[in-house]
């Protein structure tokens, strides 16, 4: 599939298992972010939309504005952290390298600085600007 050039329904139509969609304050911000700190790609990105891919998985960043007939965003924070509570874990990533291409952002935090796990994966947990726990990992 072209995710560049999909059409919603289509695009809509071929989601299965489980999905992830994150509702930010700004698309591009994240989306830039997620480029240039874990090597994902954007696709059909708008003020208010992106596609998101890292390693053959497919998620969703969605504009606030885009749930306004939603009751979801009533409960979102008007600063700070949102995603309290979930690591969104990126298996291919060198924590290392993450962390340190994580500090040319301003409105990212690095956590907790990469170190060998017991569980046999060597990880860091970066936050970015919406709050969302970002986890590098490499296996040891």
């Amino acid at each position: 599939m072209d995710f560049d050039t999909v059409s919603p329904e289509d695009f809509g139509r071929s989601l299965s298992g489980i999905g992830l969609n994150l509702l930010v304050r700004d698309v591009g911000t994240l989306a830039g972010f997620l480029t240039e700190v874990f090597g994902m790609s954007a696709h059909r990105m708008s003020k208010d939309f992106a596609i998101m891919t890292y390693h053959g998985e497919v998620f969703q960043l969605h504009a606030d504005p885009t749930y306004h007939a939603h009751p979801l965003p009533s409960l979102l924070p008007e600063a700070g952290a949102r995603g309290a509570g979930i690591e969104i874990r990126l298996y291919e990533t060198d924590p290392d390298a993450a962390a340190a291409r994580a500090a040319a952002f301003p409105d990212a935090t690095v956590l907790q600085a990469p170190a060998d796990k017991p569980h046999g994966l060597r990880e860091c947990v970066i936050l970015c600007g919406n709050g969302y726990a970002w986890v590098p990992s490499r296996r040891l």
